[in-house]
């Protein structure tokens, strides 16, 4: 794997998740902590797990998906893909700030589901480029869903 490419993509991931964790806050609110929540919630610990997790896996992915489009002559194509990697990482970051910082329910629902077509978008644009980078990307896409849901049934349970 080219490590320039994977260099950048990492770099990309980790401000995202960097700007994404300013409007997060290292202790739980008292707002978040009176709202309701469905059952099927995860606890707490299981967050910073799964998104380590997956921001590993969208930096590594998209590197390869780049590194094998370029290699291909789609030069145009590897420009898209990192438009939309660049546009997913901003929505990513964004929703914790509509969730956290702002505390629009509602919003962030909708920045979820936008957040999940992102995702899936990604994932298939890897694919063409490689079938197992796209493989590798489609957990990502699965908890960006299960993130609706979720941040739906709060919102519903919260309105």
């Amino acid at each position: 794997m080219n490590r320039s490419i994977l260099a950048v993509t990492a770099a990309a991931v980790a401000a995202a998740a960097g700007t994404g964790s300013i409007a997060s806050p290292k202790r739980v609110p008292m707002w978040y902590s009176r709202l309701e929540k469905p059952a099927y919630q995860p606890p707490s610990v299981a967050f910073p797990l799964v998104w380590t997790a997956l921001y590993a896996d969208i930096a590594t992915a998209s590197a390869v998906a780049i590194e094998r489009l370029r290699a291909a002559g789609r030069h145009d194509e590897a420009r898209r893909y990192a438009a939309a990697l660049g546009l997913n990482l901003a929505m990513n970051a964004g929703w914790s700030w509509l969730f956290f910082r702002y505390h629009k329910l509602g919003a962030s629902a909708l920045g979820a589901a936008a957040l999940t077509a992102s995702s899936a978008d990604l994932a298939r644009r890897a694919a063409r480029a490689d079938r197992r980078a796209g493989l590798a990307l489609a957990p990502y896409p699965a908890w960006c869903a299960f993130a609706t849901v979720l941040a739906t049934h709060v919102w519903r349970l919260n309105d």
